[in-house]
Protein backbone atom coordinates (compact mmCIF):
# COMPACT_ATOMS: atom_id res chain seq x y z
CA UNK A 1 0.00 0.00 0.00
CA UNK A 2 1.27 3.60 -0.97
CA UNK A 3 2.24 5.57 2.04
CA UNK A 4 0.40 8.33 2.77
CA UNK A 5 2.07 11.87 1.69
CA UNK A 6 3.28 14.31 4.60
CA UNK A 7 1.39 17.41 3.80
CA UNK A 8 -1.37 16.59 1.61
CA UNK A 9 0.14 14.99 -1.10
CA UNK A 10 -0.52 11.36 -2.08
CA UNK A 11 2.91 9.70 -1.10
CA UNK A 12 6.52 11.27 0.20
CA UNK A 13 7.89 11.47 -3.24
CA UNK A 14 4.98 14.28 -4.47
CA UNK A 15 6.03 16.77 -2.13
CA UNK A 16 7.10 19.44 -4.01
CA UNK A 17 10.53 19.87 -2.34
CA UNK A 18 10.79 15.82 -2.51
CA UNK A 19 10.94 15.57 -5.70
CA UNK A 20 13.07 18.75 -6.53
CA UNK A 21 15.37 16.84 -4.45
CA UNK A 22 14.83 14.06 -6.88
CA UNK A 23 14.40 11.23 -4.27
CA UNK A 24 12.34 8.61 -4.30
CA UNK A 25 11.37 5.81 -2.37
CA UNK A 26 14.00 3.52 -3.07
CA UNK A 27 16.89 6.07 -2.19
CA UNK A 28 15.37 6.96 0.93
CA UNK A 29 15.12 2.75 1.55
CA UNK A 30 18.47 2.31 0.89
CA UNK A 31 19.57 5.04 3.19
CA UNK A 32 18.05 3.09 5.77
CA UNK A 33 15.20 5.98 5.95
CA UNK A 34 12.18 4.09 6.20
CA UNK A 35 9.78 4.60 8.57
CA UNK A 36 7.15 7.83 8.09
CA UNK A 37 8.48 9.50 11.62
CA UNK A 38 11.99 10.07 10.05
CA UNK A 39 11.01 10.94 6.40
CA UNK A 40 9.05 13.53 8.40
CA UNK A 41 11.74 14.77 10.23
CA UNK A 42 13.86 15.49 6.98
CA UNK A 43 11.07 17.07 5.28
CA UNK A 44 11.54 19.30 8.32
CA UNK A 45 14.96 19.68 8.37
CA UNK A 46 14.67 20.60 4.38
CA UNK A 47 12.04 22.54 4.95
CA UNK A 48 14.25 25.05 7.27
CA UNK A 49 16.98 25.27 4.82
CA UNK A 50 14.60 25.62 2.12
CA UNK A 51 11.53 27.38 3.14
CA UNK A 52 9.64 27.65 -0.16
CA UNK A 53 8.96 25.34 -2.65
CA UNK A 54 8.45 26.27 -6.78
CA UNK A 55 4.83 26.42 -7.15
CA UNK A 56 2.60 24.72 -10.68
CA UNK A 57 0.10 26.40 -12.34
CA UNK A 58 -2.04 25.18 -14.51
CA UNK A 59 -2.67 26.70 -17.51
CA UNK A 60 -5.60 25.94 -20.43
CA UNK A 61 -2.50 27.46 -23.00
CA UNK A 62 0.98 26.35 -21.61
CA UNK A 63 -0.01 23.35 -19.58
CA UNK A 64 2.00 23.06 -16.25
CA UNK A 65 3.83 26.15 -15.12
CA UNK A 66 6.47 26.05 -12.94
CA UNK A 67 7.36 29.28 -11.16
CA UNK A 68 9.64 30.34 -9.27
CA UNK A 69 8.83 30.99 -5.34
CA UNK A 70 10.02 34.87 -5.70
CA UNK A 71 7.51 35.01 -8.50
CA UNK A 72 4.83 33.43 -6.61
CA UNK A 73 5.74 35.73 -4.35
CA UNK A 74 4.83 38.93 -6.37
CA UNK A 75 2.67 37.52 -8.20
CA UNK A 76 0.80 37.42 -4.22
CA UNK A 77 1.02 41.14 -3.97
CA UNK A 78 -2.09 43.54 -4.39
CA UNK A 79 -0.31 45.09 -6.86
CA UNK A 80 -0.28 42.09 -9.03
CA UNK A 81 -3.38 40.74 -8.13
CA UNK A 82 -5.94 43.87 -9.22
CA UNK A 83 -4.46 42.54 -12.86
CA UNK A 84 -7.41 40.02 -12.14
CA UNK A 85 -10.25 42.72 -12.53
CA UNK A 86 -9.01 44.11 -16.02
CA UNK A 87 -9.91 42.51 -19.08
CA UNK A 88 -6.95 41.68 -21.44
CA UNK A 89 -9.05 42.46 -24.63
CA UNK A 90 -10.71 45.51 -23.17
CA UNK A 91 -14.27 45.62 -24.53
CA UNK A 92 -14.04 42.68 -26.44
CA UNK A 93 -15.99 40.55 -23.92
CA UNK A 94 -18.94 42.69 -25.46
CA UNK A 95 -18.02 41.14 -29.25
CA UNK A 96 -16.80 37.59 -28.54
CA UNK A 97 -18.36 36.01 -25.42
CA UNK A 98 -15.09 33.68 -24.75
CA UNK A 99 -12.93 37.03 -24.15
CA UNK A 100 -13.34 36.86 -20.95
CA UNK A 101 -9.67 36.54 -19.72
CA UNK A 102 -7.47 39.18 -18.28
CA UNK A 103 -4.17 40.49 -17.49
CA UNK A 104 -3.55 38.38 -14.74
CA UNK A 105 -2.79 34.79 -16.46
CA UNK A 106 -1.61 36.67 -19.55
CA UNK A 107 1.33 38.33 -17.35
CA UNK A 108 1.40 34.93 -15.38
CA UNK A 109 2.01 33.91 -18.85
CA UNK A 110 4.46 36.34 -20.17
CA UNK A 111 6.68 35.09 -17.15
CA UNK A 112 6.98 31.57 -17.94
CA UNK A 113 7.73 31.67 -21.07
CA UNK A 114 10.36 34.44 -20.81
CA UNK A 115 12.22 31.90 -18.08
CA UNK A 116 11.47 28.85 -21.53
CA UNK A 117 13.15 31.42 -23.30
CA UNK A 118 16.13 32.20 -21.54
CA UNK A 119 16.75 28.55 -19.88
CA UNK A 120 16.99 27.44 -23.28
CA UNK A 121 19.62 29.96 -24.36
CA UNK A 122 21.74 29.16 -21.47
CA UNK A 123 21.54 25.21 -22.32
CA UNK A 124 22.24 25.98 -25.66
CA UNK A 125 25.27 28.13 -25.28
CA UNK A 126 27.23 28.24 -21.93
CA UNK A 127 29.54 30.56 -23.25
CA UNK A 128 26.23 33.32 -22.95
CA UNK A 129 27.15 32.78 -19.13
CA UNK A 130 23.78 33.55 -18.17
CA UNK A 131 23.31 32.69 -14.69
CA UNK A 132 20.32 31.89 -12.45
CA UNK A 133 19.98 35.97 -11.33
CA UNK A 134 19.73 36.58 -14.95
CA UNK A 135 17.10 34.02 -15.60
CA UNK A 136 15.41 35.34 -12.26
CA UNK A 137 15.57 39.25 -13.29
CA UNK A 138 14.14 37.87 -16.96
CA UNK A 139 11.57 36.04 -15.38
CA UNK A 140 10.52 39.26 -12.50
CA UNK A 141 10.03 41.45 -15.58
CA UNK A 142 8.24 38.99 -17.99
CA UNK A 143 5.46 39.11 -15.07
CA UNK A 144 5.11 42.89 -14.86
CA UNK A 145 5.08 44.86 -17.92
CA UNK A 146 1.62 45.15 -17.99
CA UNK A 147 1.02 45.68 -13.95
CA UNK A 148 0.66 49.51 -15.25
CA UNK A 149 -2.74 48.55 -17.44
CA UNK A 150 -5.87 51.06 -16.00
CA UNK A 151 -9.38 50.12 -16.84
CA UNK A 152 -10.02 47.93 -19.92
CA UNK A 153 -6.71 47.76 -21.14
CA UNK A 154 -5.67 49.91 -23.85
CA UNK A 155 -9.01 52.08 -24.01
CA UNK A 156 -6.96 53.95 -20.33
CA UNK A 157 -3.86 54.74 -21.98
CA UNK A 158 -4.57 54.90 -25.87
CA UNK A 159 -8.47 56.69 -25.60
CA UNK A 160 -8.75 57.98 -21.95
CA UNK A 161 -5.94 59.70 -20.56
CA UNK A 162 -4.67 61.48 -23.81
CA UNK A 163 -8.07 63.15 -23.94
CA UNK A 164 -8.15 64.15 -20.26
CA UNK A 165 -8.00 67.48 -18.28
CA UNK A 166 -5.85 67.08 -15.11
CA UNK A 167 -4.70 70.28 -13.01
CA UNK A 168 -0.65 70.70 -13.26
CA UNK A 169 1.14 67.37 -11.96
CA UNK A 170 4.19 65.61 -12.34
CA UNK A 171 3.41 64.78 -16.11
CA UNK A 172 2.68 68.38 -16.84
CA UNK A 173 1.72 69.25 -20.39
CA UNK A 174 2.91 65.71 -21.63
CA UNK A 175 -0.35 63.79 -20.53
CA UNK A 176 -0.86 62.46 -24.00
CA UNK A 177 2.80 60.47 -23.93
CA UNK A 178 1.82 58.85 -21.02
CA UNK A 179 1.56 55.01 -21.65
CA UNK A 180 0.74 52.36 -19.72
CA UNK A 181 4.95 51.21 -19.60
CA UNK A 182 5.46 54.24 -17.35
CA UNK A 183 2.95 53.09 -14.99
CA UNK A 184 4.41 49.71 -15.04
CA UNK A 185 8.06 50.93 -14.26
CA UNK A 186 5.84 53.34 -11.24
CA UNK A 187 3.90 49.97 -9.91
CA UNK A 188 6.76 47.95 -10.28
CA UNK A 189 8.49 50.15 -7.67
CA UNK A 190 5.63 50.54 -5.28
CA UNK A 191 5.36 47.07 -4.96
CA UNK A 192 8.96 46.70 -3.79
CA UNK A 193 8.67 49.07 -1.99
CA UNK A 194 5.10 48.35 -0.73
CA UNK A 195 5.83 45.10 0.44
CA UNK A 196 8.44 45.27 2.84
CA UNK A 197 9.50 41.52 2.96
CA UNK A 198 10.14 41.16 -0.98
CA UNK A 199 13.58 43.13 -0.84
CA UNK A 200 15.03 40.57 1.58
CA UNK A 201 13.48 37.28 -0.85
CA UNK A 202 14.92 39.12 -3.69
CA UNK A 203 18.44 38.91 -1.82
CA UNK A 204 18.03 35.52 -0.67
CA UNK A 205 17.32 34.02 -3.84
CA UNK A 206 20.73 36.13 -5.37
CA UNK A 207 19.60 39.12 -6.45
CA UNK A 208 22.10 42.55 -6.20
CA UNK A 209 20.00 45.44 -5.28
CA UNK A 210 19.80 48.04 -6.40
CA UNK A 211 21.27 46.92 -9.59
CA UNK A 212 19.00 44.12 -10.62
CA UNK A 213 16.10 46.34 -10.15
CA UNK A 214 17.39 48.85 -12.30
CA UNK A 215 17.63 45.72 -14.96
CA UNK A 216 14.03 44.22 -14.46
CA UNK A 217 13.07 47.97 -15.28
CA UNK A 218 15.25 48.39 -18.04
CA UNK A 219 13.26 45.12 -19.20
CA UNK A 220 9.83 46.42 -18.73
CA UNK A 221 10.34 49.56 -20.51
CA UNK A 222 13.58 49.56 -22.78
CA UNK A 223 15.63 52.51 -22.68
CA UNK A 224 14.91 54.19 -26.51
CA UNK A 225 18.54 54.87 -27.29
CA UNK A 226 19.73 51.42 -26.40
CA UNK A 227 22.26 52.74 -23.51
CA UNK A 228 21.41 49.92 -20.61
CA UNK A 229 22.76 50.11 -17.45
CA UNK A 230 21.37 46.61 -16.01
CA UNK A 231 23.29 43.99 -18.05
CA UNK A 232 24.89 46.39 -21.39
CA UNK A 233 27.31 43.29 -21.64
CA UNK A 234 24.28 40.48 -22.27
CA UNK A 235 21.61 43.15 -24.28
CA UNK A 236 19.97 40.43 -25.89
CA UNK A 237 18.11 39.62 -22.75
CA UNK A 238 16.51 42.60 -23.48
CA UNK A 239 15.11 40.92 -26.44
CA UNK A 240 13.06 38.43 -24.67
CA UNK A 241 10.39 40.28 -23.29
CA UNK A 242 9.54 43.49 -24.98
CA UNK A 243 11.77 43.64 -28.32
CA UNK A 244 11.94 47.03 -29.73
CA UNK A 245 14.35 45.96 -32.33
CA UNK A 246 12.05 43.65 -34.22
CA UNK A 247 8.48 43.33 -32.47
CA UNK A 248 9.36 39.17 -31.97
CA UNK A 249 9.49 38.17 -27.93
CA UNK A 250 7.33 36.21 -25.52
CA UNK A 251 4.75 39.32 -24.94
CA UNK A 252 3.53 37.99 -28.38
CA UNK A 253 3.84 34.66 -28.24
CA UNK A 254 1.22 34.25 -25.12
CA UNK A 255 -1.60 36.59 -26.64
CA UNK A 256 -1.32 35.18 -29.45
CA UNK A 257 -2.26 32.04 -28.38
CA UNK A 258 -4.02 32.68 -25.44
CA UNK A 259 -6.51 35.29 -27.63
CA UNK A 260 -6.75 33.06 -29.83
CA UNK A 261 -7.69 29.87 -27.38
CA UNK A 262 -10.50 32.51 -26.08
CA UNK A 263 -11.59 34.08 -29.06
CA UNK A 264 -12.00 30.95 -30.96
CA UNK A 265 -9.34 31.59 -33.60
CA UNK A 266 -6.74 29.50 -34.91
CA UNK A 267 -3.29 30.21 -34.51
CA UNK A 268 -0.91 29.59 -36.94
CA UNK A 269 2.30 30.65 -34.91
CA UNK A 270 4.12 27.79 -33.05
CA UNK A 271 6.32 29.62 -30.35
CA UNK A 272 7.80 26.63 -29.17
CA UNK A 273 9.57 26.22 -32.46
CA UNK A 274 10.81 29.35 -32.12
CA UNK A 275 12.25 28.53 -28.78
CA UNK A 276 13.72 25.90 -29.95
CA UNK A 277 15.68 27.37 -33.04
CA UNK A 278 16.52 30.58 -30.98
CA UNK A 279 20.47 31.36 -30.54
CA UNK A 280 22.40 34.51 -29.81
CA UNK A 281 25.07 35.15 -32.38
CA UNK A 282 26.96 38.40 -32.85
CA UNK A 283 26.17 40.55 -35.94
CA UNK A 284 28.58 42.09 -38.25
CA UNK A 285 31.01 41.42 -36.23
CA UNK A 286 30.18 43.95 -33.52
CA UNK A 287 30.21 43.17 -29.83
CA UNK A 288 26.59 43.40 -29.31
CA UNK A 289 24.74 40.08 -29.69
CA UNK A 290 20.93 39.52 -30.93
CA UNK A 291 18.60 36.54 -31.09
CA UNK A 292 18.25 35.00 -33.98
CA UNK A 293 16.82 32.11 -35.49
CA UNK A 294 17.08 29.27 -38.58
CA UNK A 295 17.10 30.87 -42.00
CA UNK A 296 14.10 28.38 -42.91
CA UNK A 297 12.38 29.83 -40.38
CA UNK A 298 11.01 33.45 -42.34
CA UNK A 299 7.94 32.64 -44.30
CA UNK A 300 7.19 31.50 -40.30
CA UNK A 301 7.93 34.44 -39.30
CA UNK A 302 5.90 36.68 -41.84
CA UNK A 303 3.07 33.94 -40.61
CA UNK A 304 3.64 35.16 -37.21
CA UNK A 305 2.99 38.85 -38.40
CA UNK A 306 0.25 37.85 -40.82
CA UNK A 307 -1.51 36.17 -37.15
CA UNK A 308 -1.03 39.66 -35.54
CA UNK A 309 -2.96 41.46 -38.15
CA UNK A 310 -5.54 38.76 -38.16
CA UNK A 311 -6.08 39.35 -34.81
CA UNK A 312 -6.31 42.70 -35.11
CA UNK A 313 -8.55 42.81 -37.94
CA UNK A 314 -11.03 40.23 -36.63
CA UNK A 315 -10.72 40.53 -33.07
CA UNK A 316 -8.70 43.34 -31.26
CA UNK A 317 -10.36 46.70 -34.02
CA UNK A 318 -13.64 44.97 -34.76
CA UNK A 319 -15.56 47.66 -35.47
CA UNK A 320 -18.10 47.40 -32.29
CA UNK A 321 -15.12 46.45 -30.04
CA UNK A 322 -13.81 50.13 -31.03
CA UNK A 323 -17.37 52.09 -30.85
CA UNK A 324 -17.64 50.92 -27.42
CA UNK A 325 -14.39 51.52 -25.94
CA UNK A 326 -14.94 54.57 -27.52
CA UNK A 327 -18.16 55.21 -25.40
CA UNK A 328 -16.27 54.01 -22.49
CA UNK A 329 -13.46 56.63 -22.83
CA UNK A 330 -16.27 59.01 -22.94
CA UNK A 331 -18.04 58.09 -19.92
CA UNK A 332 -14.92 58.31 -18.44
CA UNK A 333 -14.25 61.30 -19.39
CA UNK A 334 -17.48 62.17 -18.45
CA UNK A 335 -17.24 60.94 -15.31
CA UNK A 336 -13.86 62.05 -14.47
CA UNK A 337 -14.47 65.73 -12.35
CA UNK A 338 -17.42 64.00 -10.30
CA UNK A 339 -15.69 61.16 -8.92
CA UNK A 340 -13.04 63.67 -7.60
CA UNK A 341 -14.98 66.31 -6.55
CA UNK A 342 -18.39 64.48 -4.50
CA UNK A 343 -19.07 60.66 -5.65
CA UNK A 344 -18.56 58.36 -2.15
CA UNK A 345 -19.35 55.48 -4.39
CA UNK A 346 -17.02 56.31 -7.19
CA UNK A 347 -14.14 58.13 -4.95
CA UNK A 348 -10.79 56.23 -5.19
CA UNK A 349 -9.10 56.96 -1.59
CA UNK A 350 -5.78 57.20 -0.32
CA UNK A 351 -5.61 54.81 2.25
CA UNK A 352 -2.83 56.26 4.19
CA UNK A 353 -3.29 60.17 3.31
CA UNK A 354 -7.06 60.57 3.13
CA UNK A 355 -6.71 62.21 0.03
CA UNK A 356 -8.55 61.47 -3.35
CA UNK A 357 -8.32 61.24 -6.48
CA UNK A 358 -10.21 61.53 -9.74
CA UNK A 359 -9.73 58.73 -12.64
CA UNK A 360 -7.32 60.61 -14.61
CA UNK A 361 -4.86 61.88 -11.79
CA UNK A 362 -4.94 58.75 -10.32
CA UNK A 363 -1.57 57.39 -12.70
CA UNK A 364 0.15 59.82 -10.76
CA UNK A 365 -0.36 58.30 -7.25
CA UNK A 366 0.38 53.78 -7.09
CA UNK A 367 -1.22 53.71 -4.34
CA UNK A 368 -5.35 55.45 -5.76
CA UNK A 369 -3.85 53.40 -9.04
CA UNK A 370 -3.80 50.38 -7.71
CA UNK A 371 -7.34 50.34 -6.66
CA UNK A 372 -8.19 51.44 -10.27
CA UNK A 373 -9.69 48.23 -12.66
CA UNK A 374 -12.48 47.64 -14.71
CA UNK A 375 -14.78 47.61 -11.79
CA UNK A 376 -14.89 51.36 -11.61
CA UNK A 377 -17.38 51.00 -14.82
CA UNK A 378 -19.60 49.23 -12.49
CA UNK A 379 -19.37 51.77 -9.90
CA UNK A 380 -20.27 54.55 -12.64
CA UNK A 381 -23.34 52.27 -14.41
CA UNK A 382 -24.55 51.54 -10.47
CA UNK A 383 -24.42 55.41 -9.67
CA UNK A 384 -27.42 57.65 -8.12
CA UNK A 385 -27.86 60.98 -8.88
CA UNK A 386 -26.92 62.13 -5.94
CA UNK A 387 -23.45 60.71 -6.21
CA UNK A 388 -22.44 63.09 -8.89
CA UNK A 389 -25.00 65.39 -10.55
CA UNK A 390 -25.55 65.52 -14.07
CA UNK A 391 -22.18 64.97 -15.26
CA UNK A 392 -22.25 61.44 -13.53
CA UNK A 393 -25.89 60.95 -15.11
CA UNK A 394 -24.88 61.54 -18.58
CA UNK A 395 -21.70 58.89 -18.31
CA UNK A 396 -24.22 56.37 -17.04
CA UNK A 397 -26.58 56.83 -19.99
CA UNK A 398 -23.79 56.17 -22.08
CA UNK A 399 -22.81 53.05 -19.79
CA UNK A 400 -26.34 52.03 -19.97
CA UNK A 401 -26.19 52.00 -23.73
CA UNK A 402 -23.19 49.73 -23.94
CA UNK A 403 -24.96 47.27 -21.40
CA UNK A 404 -28.49 47.33 -23.61
CA UNK A 405 -26.38 47.17 -26.63
CA UNK A 406 -27.99 50.78 -27.82
CA UNK A 407 -23.77 51.72 -28.69
CA UNK A 408 -23.47 53.68 -31.81
CA UNK A 409 -24.19 52.00 -34.77
CA UNK A 410 -21.55 51.49 -38.17
CA UNK A 411 -22.05 53.39 -40.90
CA UNK A 412 -18.82 52.60 -43.23
CA UNK A 413 -15.44 52.13 -43.12
CA UNK A 414 -13.62 54.21 -45.52
CA UNK A 415 -10.00 52.94 -47.27
CA UNK A 416 -7.40 55.88 -49.06
CA UNK A 417 -6.45 54.28 -52.31
CA UNK A 418 -3.03 54.83 -51.74
CA UNK A 419 -1.63 54.69 -48.50
CA UNK A 420 -2.52 58.34 -46.16
CA UNK A 421 0.60 60.02 -44.57
CA UNK A 422 0.66 60.78 -40.95
CA UNK A 423 0.02 64.16 -42.39
CA UNK A 424 -3.41 63.42 -44.30
CA UNK A 425 -4.64 61.02 -41.20
CA UNK A 426 -5.94 64.08 -39.39
CA UNK A 427 -6.91 66.11 -42.40
CA UNK A 428 -9.21 63.16 -44.37
CA UNK A 429 -11.10 63.13 -40.45
CA UNK A 430 -11.31 66.49 -40.38
CA UNK A 431 -12.64 66.69 -44.12
CA UNK A 432 -15.55 64.20 -43.81
CA UNK A 433 -17.20 66.57 -41.53
CA UNK A 434 -15.66 70.30 -42.26
CA UNK A 435 -18.38 72.46 -40.42
CA UNK A 436 -19.69 72.78 -36.99
CA UNK A 437 -23.67 72.32 -36.41
CA UNK A 438 -25.87 72.12 -38.84
CA UNK A 439 -24.64 70.18 -42.34
CA UNK A 440 -26.68 71.09 -44.93
CA UNK A 441 -28.48 67.95 -45.31
CA UNK A 442 -29.87 69.04 -41.36
CA UNK A 443 -27.26 66.47 -40.14
CA UNK A 444 -25.47 67.99 -37.03
CA UNK A 445 -21.82 67.04 -37.04
CA UNK A 446 -22.35 65.98 -33.54
CA UNK A 447 -24.44 63.15 -34.71
CA UNK A 448 -20.91 61.38 -35.95
CA UNK A 449 -18.31 60.00 -34.89
CA UNK A 450 -15.13 59.00 -37.02
CA UNK A 451 -12.95 57.02 -35.51
CA UNK A 452 -9.04 56.03 -37.73
CA UNK A 453 -7.59 52.53 -37.46
CA UNK A 454 -4.45 51.30 -38.75
CA UNK A 455 -3.37 48.19 -38.47
CA UNK A 456 0.00 47.08 -39.26
CA UNK A 457 2.46 44.53 -38.50
CA UNK A 458 3.79 46.11 -34.94
CA UNK A 459 6.77 47.37 -37.13
CA UNK A 460 5.26 50.52 -37.85
CA UNK A 461 4.95 49.76 -41.60
CA UNK A 462 8.04 48.41 -41.96
CA UNK A 463 9.28 45.10 -43.21
CA UNK A 464 10.22 42.90 -40.32
CA UNK A 465 12.60 41.01 -41.90
CA UNK A 466 14.69 44.18 -42.34
CA UNK A 467 15.26 43.80 -38.38
CA UNK A 468 16.07 40.06 -38.16
CA UNK A 469 18.96 38.54 -37.98
CA UNK A 470 19.24 34.33 -39.10
CA UNK A 471 22.04 31.92 -39.27
CA UNK A 472 22.12 28.35 -41.10
CA UNK A 473 22.95 25.07 -40.13
CA UNK A 474 26.38 24.65 -41.11
CA UNK A 475 27.38 27.89 -39.22
CA UNK A 476 25.70 28.21 -35.80
CA UNK A 477 27.70 31.29 -34.84
CA UNK A 478 27.65 33.74 -38.16
CA UNK A 479 24.53 35.60 -38.48
CA UNK A 480 23.25 37.29 -41.74
CA UNK A 481 20.61 38.91 -43.25
CA UNK A 482 17.76 37.51 -46.15
CA UNK A 483 17.29 40.09 -48.63
CA UNK A 484 13.76 40.33 -50.15
CA UNK A 485 14.88 38.78 -53.39
CA UNK A 486 15.90 36.12 -51.95
CA UNK A 487 12.04 35.50 -50.52
CA UNK A 488 9.13 34.18 -52.17
CA UNK A 489 7.21 36.56 -54.40
CA UNK A 490 4.08 35.33 -52.69
CA UNK A 491 4.78 37.66 -49.33
CA UNK A 492 3.06 40.94 -48.77
CA UNK A 493 4.27 43.93 -50.50
CA UNK A 494 2.88 46.57 -47.66
CA UNK A 495 2.68 45.95 -44.10
CA UNK A 496 0.60 48.97 -43.07
CA UNK A 497 -3.04 49.69 -43.42
CA UNK A 498 -5.31 52.97 -42.37
CA UNK A 499 -9.07 53.08 -42.67
CA UNK A 500 -11.75 55.66 -41.13
CA UNK A 501 -15.02 54.14 -39.71
CA UNK A 502 -17.68 56.51 -39.58
CA UNK A 503 -20.24 56.01 -37.17
CA UNK A 504 -24.24 57.30 -36.04
CA UNK A 505 -25.01 58.59 -32.28
CA UNK A 506 -28.54 58.50 -33.21
CA UNK A 507 -29.84 54.30 -33.45
CA UNK A 508 -33.34 55.05 -34.52
CA UNK A 509 -33.90 53.78 -38.39
CA UNK A 510 -34.80 56.99 -39.76
CA UNK A 511 -31.49 58.86 -38.90
CA UNK A 512 -29.63 56.01 -39.99
CA UNK A 513 -30.95 55.85 -43.15
CA UNK A 514 -30.06 59.46 -43.27
CA UNK A 515 -26.71 59.46 -42.60
CA UNK A 516 -25.53 56.64 -44.61
CA UNK A 517 -27.15 58.54 -47.75
CA UNK A 518 -25.06 61.70 -45.95
CA UNK A 519 -21.69 58.84 -46.30
CA UNK A 520 -22.08 58.30 -49.58
CA UNK A 521 -22.91 61.64 -51.40
CA UNK A 522 -19.42 62.42 -49.43
CA UNK A 523 -17.56 59.15 -50.52
CA UNK A 524 -19.14 60.15 -54.26
CA UNK A 525 -16.66 63.07 -54.28
CA UNK A 526 -13.62 62.11 -53.43
CA UNK A 527 -11.83 59.93 -55.70
CA UNK A 528 -8.92 59.18 -53.53
CA UNK A 529 -11.32 57.28 -51.20
CA UNK A 530 -13.46 53.94 -51.07
CA UNK A 531 -16.21 53.35 -49.00
CA UNK A 532 -16.47 49.60 -47.68
CA UNK A 533 -18.40 47.38 -45.28
CA UNK A 534 -20.87 50.20 -44.96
Amino acid sequence: MAEKGLKGADTFEDEPVIKRLKLNHDDLTKMGIDKHEDRQKILDSILKIWPSAPKVFNDPIHGSMELHPLLVKIIDTPQFQRLRYIKQLGAGYFVYPGASHNRFEHSIGVGYLAGELVKALKEKQQELDITDRDILCVQIAGLCPYIGHGPFSHVFDGMFIPKATRPPGPLGEKMEDWKHEDASVEMFDHLVKSNKDLKEMMEKYGLKLPEDLVFIKEIIKPPADEKYKGRPEKSFLYEIVANTRNGIDVDKFDYFARDCHHLGIKNNFDHGRFIKFARVCKVDGQKQKHICTRDKEVNNLYDLFHTRYSLHRRAYQHKVKQIIEYMIAEAFLKADKPIEMSTPSTQLEHSQKGRKFNLSAAIDDMEAYTKLTDCVFDQILNSTEKDGGDDLREAREILKKVVDRKHYRFLGEIKHRGIPTKEEIPQLEKDLFPQKGVQADGLPKEDFVVLPVTMDNGMKGKDLIDSMYFYNKNNHDQAFKIKREEMSRFLPEHFSETLFRVYSRKIDPESLRAARVHLEEWIRGKSHCLLTQF
